[in-house]
């Protein structure tokens, strides 16, 4: 059984989750386990886990939205999000508080509807603004004491992936998407 299918129905977190639009993600350490690599002169690589793409792609086909603010700037974070289709992406932010007033002026979500998933103090400022805040598990302490919620799975290793579940089962929307998955299989 998993958080969201242990919560009461009144409980404050449960309300916030049921209004969220908009994920807000950091990327080195949320989408990416926190390792870069350098290869030849200007080469940058970062793993991405599928897993953490397949659920972008179904929290996207809800209706929903998604945006990265990464502290770093890295060609292979504008690839990925141009493959997954999201957008607002703000790279080279080390200041994350402004970059979150942009993505609130950008797409028109308030706060209160926005869920924001970090894994290191940078972080900080944006989860605390957010309506929903998500830790990743190897997050620092900080962060973990005072998210709403905290993954089990780390970040790099679908811990996006199973924030998005745990948001659509509070949405009621989450086996929907199990029937459409099963009824292309079928």
């Amino acid at each position: 059984m998993t958080q969201a299918d242990s919560l009461d129905s009144r409980n404050d977190l449960w309300i916030r989750m049921q209004r969220i639009e908009l994920i807000v993600l950091d990327v080195d350490g949320v989408l990416t386990n926190g390792q870069v690599i350098y290869g030849h002169p200007e080469l940058e690589i970062k793993c991405f886990h599928v897993r953490d793409g397949s659920g972008l792609k179904i929290w996207r086909d809800q209706g929903k939205k998604v945006a990265l603010i990464s502290g770093r700037s890295s060609p292979s974070v504008d690839r990925r999000a141009h493959e997954l289709g999201i957008t607002p992406v703000l790279q080279g932010r080390g200041n994350k508080g402004p970059a979150l007033q942009e993505i609130v002026q950008r797409t028109g979500v308030p706060t209160s509807q926005i869920c924001a998933i970090g894994d290191d103090l940078p972080d900080l400022p944006v989860l605390r603004a957010c309506g929903v805040s998500v830790a990743v598990a190897d997050a620092c302490s900080e962060l973990r004491a005072m998210a709403d919620h905290t993954t089990q799975a780390p970040g790099g290793s679908g811990a996006v992936r199973e924030t998005i579940e745990w948001l659509l089962k509070a949405q009621g929307r989450w086996q929907a998407v199990i029937d459409s998955l099963n009824s292309i299989a079928g």
